[in-house]
């Protein structure tokens, strides 16, 4: 057990190590990498707190954040989120948790993408026509898609240190090509038992390259370091206790495939863990800063919204998470 446990903590720097790397995994290259769908994160709390969430996710929530969160759950937990997305695109998300033990989980995620309707065109029928001029309309319909499925492991292996991993199988259907690959996350969280502060390390999307038309394309693989501490809370904090209230702040750093390092922040605020308010922020994102969002607990339900900002040329985005605990 002594030998497993110092390969586990191996395998933690070695994460910490990598995600710091900016040379080896950077392409800095937008539109480089495939699947581009999995870098939308699902979940009102996670996005509301500005995607600073690898040290936080607790449960079925971390599911497609941070494995290792898995074992922070109680005996059974589900979650389920809803994205209007882009140009009528909508992400629809589930993922569950079960309890093995009080120091190993295991759980399961899905995904469903629904890019919409789209009219097919050809240059074929572009042209006049007897009722006036025809853009190019076949009057055939595409609906082309994604679908992701996970089963996840964590393990606690002391009182401060948890693992996890998942197994993922996703699919793209574009109509006119299809690929599916098999791919991999991995995450560790420390609790330093310091002040409530707690570290975490990620890898997200792991895999081999996907060919197109005799190109090779690489999963968006996402490497974090994150960090996350109660400012003040009932119980111990960085500088105080109270008796119904508490503010969690929550910092990571990001290392994504094709973009510069990113750095995202959240705040939330708890009173009586009834109601919560949120607030976040994403730095050197081209779009997408400040996010907002609210949620209620009752009992063994959770009900959360957030609300993302993308710009003047954007719509703004609106995600619905309902959860659920024994």
């Amino acid at each position: 057990m002594i030998l497993k446990r110092k390969y586990i903590l191996l395998l933690f720097c070695m994460i910490l190590i990598l995600s710091s790397s900016t040379d080896v995994f950077a392409f800095e290259k937008v539109g480089v990498t495939s699947f581009q769908f999995l870098k939308v994160m699902p979940g009102a709390r996670s996005t509301a707190l500005g995607n600073a969430y690898s040290s936080v996710a607790q449960g079925a929530d971390a599911m497609f954040w941070n494995p290792a969160g898995l074992i922070g759950s109680n005996k059974f937990g589900i979650s389920a989120s809803h994205i209007d997305w882009f140009l009528d695109t909508k992400h629809f998300s589930f993922s569950g948790v079960y309890s093995l033990s009080s120091a190993m989980s295991i759980g399961v995620m899905g995904m469903n993408v629904d890019y919409g309707a789209i009219e097919v065109t050809t240059v074929d029928a572009l042209g006049p026509t007897e009722e006036g001029y025809n853009p190019g309309l076949t009057g055939e319909t595409i609906h082309p898609g994604a679908n992701l499925v996970g089963l996840a492991f964590g393990q606690r292996l002391t009182n401060k240190f948890s693992y996890g991993v998942t197994a993922k199988y996703v699919t793209e259907n574009m109509d006119v090509k299809s690929k599916s690959i098999l791919m991999f996350d991995g995450g560790a969280l420390f609790d330093t038992k310091f002040r409530s502060m707690v570290l975490s390390a990620t890898i997200r999307h792991f895999g081999p390259e996907v060919t197109y038309y005799d190109k090779d394309f690489p999963l968006p693989q996402t490497l974090n370091i994150g960090i996350s501490a109660n400012i003040i809370s009932p119980e111990e904090s960085l500088l105080g206790t109270t008796s119904n209230h508490s503010i969690l702040m929550a910092f990571d750093i990001v290392q994504p495939r094709d973009y510069d390092q990113q750095y995202n922040i959240g705040f939330e605020y708890s009173f009586s863990d009834i109601l919560f308010l949120r607030s976040g922020y994403r730095i050197n994102y081209d779009t997408g800063g400040l996010t907002l969002g609210f949620g209620i607990k009752y009992k063994s339900i959770k009900m959360d919204y957030s609300y993302n900002d993308f710009g003047d040329y954007l719509d703004n985005v609106n995600r619905f998470t309902v959860g659920f605990e024994l």
